[in-house]
């Protein structure tokens, strides 16, 4: 039975949603909806002038034989600004701070509509990049790269700092932490992640930036090349930072414990991909 258009704009527009990245052929969808590819031509176009006006995302279609359709997800500017000055309203609450200056995250990171946004928010940086796997140290940062794993459509990989033996044969790293200069180790199994993959580094906060630095050090390992870095936060840092050439959407300037107050700013992410210019 051949189905109405509207059903039809309907499951269209879900079935590419949940196939980012990913060509679907005309052919597909004209014996999917038992329609001619006219019709189904004229479908995508409307779905790809309402992504594109609101800011869903980039609907591109392939002419020819072994064209179709791909959606690539996306953030519109006011949406992101939005969404970081609301985690930096979240952020700046004084029940956040912990014993030692630390900030708690835990609870914006196990927010399912929070991770969601990251995940489009993180991926928009990298829409032009070729990317084959996104990277995290457990555990904090798993839900991030999960998150940004599916709105890239790649696999996400787990740098551990304890072996596991269902890991099979691991690769380790030594690194220098960061904050603390001790010397660590990160393991990663060698099935996790294929040689020569691009790679993109996501955590949920950098302060010395020890554990990113020793994950870039990991890709090398794997004849892999890094494609970006990015923290959900970054913190105040004192000394000279391991890495330099990195994004975060949330920037926590001054922790003061005595006080119980929490100053935090957007990060550079806004200045680097739509070329605001950053808070002082």
């Amino acid at each position: 039975m051949k189905t109405r258009r509207s059903d039809r704009l309907i499951d269209m527009t879900n079935y590419l949603m949940e196939r980012p990245h990913t060509l679907i052929s005309l052919t597909f969808f004209a014996e999917r909806y038992e329609s001619a590819k006219s019709s189904i031509s004229e479908d995508l176009a409307i779905v790809k002038r309402t992504f594109k006006a609101r800011g869903i995302g980039v609907l591109e279609t392939i002419p020819g034989a072994a064209g179709g359709a791909r959606f690539i997800p996306s953030i519109g500017e006011a949406e992101a600004r939005d969404f970081i000055n609301d985690m930096v309203t979240e952020l700046s609450a004084e029940s956040r701070l912990l014993p030692g200056g630390y900030v708690y995250l835990s609870d914006l990171l196990g927010r399912p509509d929070v991770l969601r946004q990251v995940g489009r928010v993180i991926a928009r940086q990298y829409i032009d990049k070729q990317i084959d796997a996104v990277m995290t140290v457990a555990t904090k940062g798993v839900p991030i790269a999960q998150s940004v794993s599916e709105y890239l459509n790649v696999p996400f990989v787990i740098v551990r700092r304890d072996s596991k033996i269902t890991e099979g044969a691991t690769v380790s790293v030594n690194y220098v932490s960061g904050s603390s200069e001790r010397i660590e180790k990160m393991e990663l199994s060698k099935r996790s992640l294929k040689q020569g993959s691009h790679v993109l580094v996501v955590d949920d906060f950098m302060k010395g930036g020890g554990t990113v630095n020793g994950m870039k050090s990991m890709i090398e390992e794997f004849d892999s090349e890094l494609v970006g870095i990015t923290v959900f936060a970054e913190g105040s840092f004192t000394g000279q930072r391991l890495v330099d050439d990195y994004t975060s959407l949330l920037r926590v300037d001054e922790v003061n414990s005595e006080d119980k107050t929490i100053h935090v700013n957007a990060g550079n992410y806004l200045a680097k991909v739509f070329g605001d210019q950053p808070n002082n």
